[in-house]
């Protein structure tokens, strides 16, 4: 099995240096992939009642109780757990993997795990291969806290676990009781997993208008009902107003309460208060609070804060708020669906801004004459094939008459090839589009693979199964596998897995 050679050979069996193996497996895999007579094969599909999710090579299913690995030539069990009681329902998980040229203090860090958070606020680590728990946190202390959201501050290095918005009830309310807290935000260092802080986010530090907060590359971001997004230094803010630091597992005396942090029922310390307003780095009004940095030089990309400028993107340097020649990027696409845009994940700090029937992929340049300013320059197109549809307001009938059609068709119109999905490859370094047409009852949808420096079609691949554009649809491109989850009506969720196999005219 040519995968399972790669595979060998990427950890270094065959190589003294198991980075310069990987490269060059990954190049030979692309190549490999992208031949002809390679096919994408449906090897597995199931059905659930409850939510299925996919992570690096795993199907989990029944709440994360039971794991599947879809790398083995059919998808197989790795574990599966009993029916947890609703008061252990995990709300949020994410995949850990162990970080390169690191000394980890237990052979299990090694390994992937799961951080999983459960409704009563208990954060789990479990090994993903086995399940079994490693580790275990308990993070609600005396204040109730409902802690339901995981991300990455720094990927694979500090995570961060947000609490829903706090709201008094009704009867509190009018009791005129008055609530100030609105967010919790519990930091951590992750392998070996380390606490480095919990704080508040106030109304009477930050103001009664704030809708969410989040922290991402070091930046405390907070939004606002009027479309307002504010920008702060998170590491400014821990070394301000840290009051004092704990360890997980230490035995601490805080604002009189005795116990041991991280153990129930004490949890964490609320050790980060924020008595002051931290110095804003950076603020803009944006439609929806949609906000963007990356690019290089930074860039960031927004919507003016009005309704009838939705679709319409300005991309802006972050250094002093100037718009970049050709920088209001505009589809105009008359579609029940909008237009999308975003920073490329490659890394490359060029934007990928994709519409009904065209994917642009657009680059920052500097002006000729000009070093201090950038410009917004095509660097490749993706246009969906619609050759076929032609969209006449006049036709004449078999009789002759001349009949005016009374309006146009729509960009999206589910009879035309439209782009649904577009994702990254990073290992392949290939751009992968998903396109449906409607057609009668039925849709068809197709993977396709481009060239990710030129955007040159390199391999399509058919989904077999039917795609309903009305339905929720995700497709994870993974090296060689395929997989689509399905949401349909009634929280009815279908999983269909493709696998790279090297068919043959016999096999056919």
């Amino acid at each position: 099995n040519v995968c399972r050679l790669l595979g060998r050979r990427a950890h270094g069996f065959y190589a003294r240096d198991a980075g310069v193996a990987h490269r060059k497996n990954l190049a030979l895999l692309r190549k490999i992939m992208c031949q002809e007579s390679t096919k994408f094969k449906n090897v597995w599909t199931t059905h659930s009642a409850s939510p299925i999710a996919y992570e690096r090579g795993r199907i989990y299913m029944d709440n994360y109780q039971c794991c599947i690995s879809s790398i083995a030539q059919a998808p197989r069990i790795l574990y599966q757990k009993s029916k947890c009681s609703k008061s252990e329902k995990i709300e949020d998980a994410l995949l850990l993997e162990c970080p390169l040229g690191e000394m980890l203090p237990s052979p299990s860090d090694y390994k992937s795990s799961l951080i999983v958070l459960t409704v009563q606020n208990w954060l789990l680590r479990l090994s993903a291969d086995s399940g079994e728990v490693l580790e275990k946190v308990y993070l609600a202390g005396s204040c109730c806290k409902s802690f339901r959201y995981l991300s990455w501050d720094t990927p694979q290095e500090v995570m961060v676990v947000k609490t829903i918005q706090h709201k008094l009830p009704a009867a509190a309310r009018q009791a005129g009781i008055q609530q100030s807290t609105l967010f919790y935000l519990a930091v951590f260092q992750v392998l070996p997993l380390s606490f480095i802080g919990m704080l508040e986010i106030n109304k009477k530090i930050f103001g009664n208008s704030v809708t969410d907060v989040a922290v991402s590359n070091g930046i405390l971001i907070v939004m606002y009902s009027m479309g307002l997004v504010r920008l702060y230094n998170f590491k400014a803010i821990l070394e301000q107003f840290m009051e004092q630091p704990f360890d997980l597992g230490q035995e601490f005396n805080w604002n009189g309460q005795v116990g041991v942090v991280g153990k129930y029922p004490f949890g964490l310390p609320c050790n980060i208060k924020i008595t002051d307003i931290p110095p804003l780095l950076f603020e803009a009004s944006s439609l929806e609070n949609a906000f963007q940095i990356g690019g290089y030089p930074w860039h960031y990309i927004i919507t003016p804060n009005k309704k009838k400028h939705k679709g319409v993107f300005h991309i802006c340097s972050l250094k002093d708020n100037t718009l970049a020649k050709n920088g209001i990027q505009d589809m105009k696409c008359c579609s029940l669906e909008p237009d999308w845009i975003y920073f490329h994940p490659d890394m490359s700090g060029r934007i990928i801004h994709v519409g009904p029937n065209l994917i642009k992929v657009l680059k920052l340049k500097e002006v000729k004459n000009h070093t201090d300013q950038m410009e917004i320059a095509e660097d490749f197109t993706i246009v969906a094939n619609r050759e076929n549809c032609v969209n006449n307001t006049v036709t004449v009938t078999a009789s002759g008459r001349v009949v005016k059609k009374r309006f146009n068709l729509l960009d999206d119109d589910p009879e035309q090839e439209t782009f649904k999905i577009v994702d990254y490859e990073d290992e392949l370094d290939l751009l992968s589009t998903v396109a449906v047409t409607q057609i009668g009852a039925d849709g068809r949808a197709h993977l396709d693979f481009h060239c990710n420096e030129h955007g040159i079609l390199l391999k399509s691949i058919p989904l077999r199964e039917p795609w309903d554009v009305t339905y929720s649809h995700e497709v994870y491109f993974d090296k060689d596998l395929v997989l689509h989850i399905e949401q349909k009506p009634n929280r009815r969720f279908s999983c269909y897995v493709y696998q790279m196999v090297c068919d043959t005219a016999k096999d056919d």
